[in-house]
């Protein structure tokens, strides 16, 4: 939950507009998009892959990269970022454009790359059509597939056609939603706005986000002020709007130039609990909450509980909650999944806290696709207040450049030893991550496994199995006595690619059987498992892994995404495996090699 409370002698000038914030996700979309438009036009494929890389590294920082250079930190150390790219982000940080992306933009038709946002079209394609057909714009296509031109085009056909055709009739019916670290940037950014102003006590993002959904489709804030307020006026001097949708006293909504919408409440102090409420469950939670109050000759709004004209809740949530005889009941619950029956029943879960979990079984290092060094890596899980990691570096497999053989990983079991016998504050579990293969094995046999503390399991391709094929992969997978835990169980990358199709119910009875433990992948574009199958796995008494699946020394921050969902799963302490201290997990580690 994102709440602050304002200080009153840190008022904002009110003839002077706030600065122009950039944020993370900002960056990443221009280096995608020159990179888009640098394949638009055919440029060195080694350019345009230096754009996407930089782009990927952006995007999976945890922290705002903006205020980090503003405070003297130099963007050519981040991995993969050399001079030119650095310089690149320094110019948008401090103006708000790339040079290079505005010449871009001139030179390629606006059209041609509206092409770009539709599913199975990527920048070569679309140029092969724009060079073939002379297609410049959507219309253009809707008129190319309709006469069936685009299947005499080189590299398409009538299937590609069909599915072309399939993109472009859900352009429009397709919810517009963005993962929730994305929208966190830009929550947070006018959350600490709104906190500046004169007057303002509490702001709290409210909605689906409070909720920890794992995507966000706009954004909802309750802002109480202890005295009067020209909210609209505020909203219009905000950077970081581009319109007002909605003007009011207390009610605004406003478009960001990301394109996100936001919905601002200002309520009194004695509403703001009712607000709060109101405004964080979702529909089906809130209904039922109010049919429960009408039970009792109640009503709900977001003003308060009333009885009559009398008001006798909405000050707090708690009051609220008391008020129609519940419990108070954590945001991720209220979805109305059983959560008002359990606070009825007094058997609400103690949803697990991030100061319980331990330890972390999925990080990598540099000796594959990490940034550092087993020693920073143990250093950085310190300081994020862990006593135990698991280096899971990946096994050496067929479109994995880095990744280690048999002698690499001889020669890591040694330097972890040789680590954890030089210190004793934090310990090092030696661990991979082996690829399933298509056909339920691993990549590395055995003999080499039985010599590590866990291995870590991980589905890398064949992502498009059928049904029946994907699952007895996994099934086969899961009969590997070496097998501890299968990471980011389903693959799915938040809104860029589905997860496998997979009987996940014959799966979590035989990881239950065995045991083998589950992962909860807390990468912010993984989120894997979902809510709904963390809460399924854990009720037939399978134990979850909140793992960061940090590559570099910032990537333990990721642990509170994983922790969210988790809490969305009903997860308690007891049903997570790093909450265990570790002469406990050791043991359970070895109950998967029996």
């Amino acid at each position: 939950m994102t709440s602050t409370r304002a200080s009153k002698s840190d008022p904002i000038k009110k003839d002077q507009p706030p600065l122009l914030a950039v944020h993370n996700e900002d960056i990443a979309l221009a280096f995608d998009e020159i990179a888009d438009l640098l394949a638009l036009t055919g440029e060195n494929p080694f350019r345009i892959r230096a754009y996407r890389r930089a782009a990927q590294v952006v995007r999976s920082l945890p922290q705002e990269l903006a205020p980090r250079i503003a405070a003297g930190f130099d963007p050519d150390l981040l991995p993969g970022i050399g001079a030119d790219l650095a310089n690149k982000i320094r110019e948008l940080v401090s103006s708000g454009h790339f040079l290079k992306l505005d010449q871009l933009r001139r030179s390629v038709p606006a059209g041609l790359r509206e092409l770009l946002a539709l599913p199975g079209i990527g920048p070569q394609r679309a140029r092969a059509l724009h060079t073939a057909l002379n297609i410049q714009n959507l219309s253009d296509l809707r008129h190319a597939l309709a006469s069936h031109q685009v299947r005499k085009v080189a590299g398409f056909g009538a299937k590609s056609e069909a599915r072309l055709q399939q993109a472009l009739d859900q352009t429009t019916l397709r919810p517009s939603r963005i993962p929730r670290h994305i929208a966190r940037q830009y929550g947070e950014a006018i959350t600490h706005y709104l906190t500046s102003l004169t007057g303002v006590t509490q702001v709290t993002l409210a909605g689906s986000y409070r909720r920890g959904c794992e995507t966000v489709g706009d954004l909802d804030i309750v802002m109480c002020a202890d005295r009067e307020l020209d909210l609209s006026s505020a909203l219009s001097r905000y950077s970081e709007t581009s319109s007002s949708l909605v003007t009011g006293p207390t009610r605004c909504t406003i478009l960001l130039r990301c394109g996100l919408q936001v919905d601002i409440r200002l309520v009194p102090p004695e509403s703001y609990g009712a607000a709060l409420y109101y405004f964080t469950g979702s529909k089906a939670h809130n209904i039922h909450v109010r049919r429960l109050a009408s039970s009792s000759g109640l009503k709900i709004n977001e003003y308060g509980v009333y009885r009559g004209r009398t008001r006798i809740a909405g000050d707090s949530e708690i009051s609220v909650f008391s008020a129609v005889g519940l419990p108070f009941i954590e945001a991720e619950l209220r979805e109305d999944r059983g959560e008002i029956a359990a606070g009825l029943a007094g058997n609400l879960p103690a949803l697990i806290e991030r100061s319980q979990l331990l330890g972390d079984l999925h990080v990598h290092t540099g000796r594959t696709d990490g940034t550092a060094t087993i020693d920073a890596m143990s250093e950085a899980a310190q300081r994020a207040g862990l006593q135990y990691i698991a280096i899971t570096d990946h096994a050496k497999h067929i479109g994995l450049l880095h990744g280690l053989d048999a002698t690499a990983l001889t020669r890591q079991i040694d330097e972890i030893d040789a680590y954890n016998a030089s210190q004793n504050q934090l310990t090092v579990l030696k661990g991979i991550e082996a690829d399933v293969l298509a056909d339920g094995t691993l990549s590395l046999p055995d003999h080499i496994l039985k010599q590590l503390d866990l291995v870590v399991a991980a589905v890398h391709d064949h992502f498009d199995l059928p049904r029946r094929k994907q699952t007895d992969r996994l099934l086969r997978m899961l009969d590997n006595r070496y097998i501890s835990i299968l990471a980011h169980p389903s693959t799915r990358l938040l809104t860029q690619r589905n997860g496998i199709d997979c009987n996940w119910n014959e799966i979590f009875l035989r990881a239950a059987q065995r045991p083998c433990y589950l992962e909860l992948n807390s990468q912010p574009s993984r989120l894997d498992l979902d809510d709904i199958q963390v809460r399924e796995a854990a009720a037939q008494g399978i134990l979850i892994s909140i793992a960061s699946d940090a590559h570099g020394i910032t990537d333990f921050a990721n642990l509170d995404y994983g922790l969210i969902q988790g809490r969305r799963g009903w997860l308690t302490s007891t049903q997570v495996l790093n909450t265990r201290p570790l002469t406990q997990l050791r043991k359970l580690l070895r109950n998967t090699f029996l």
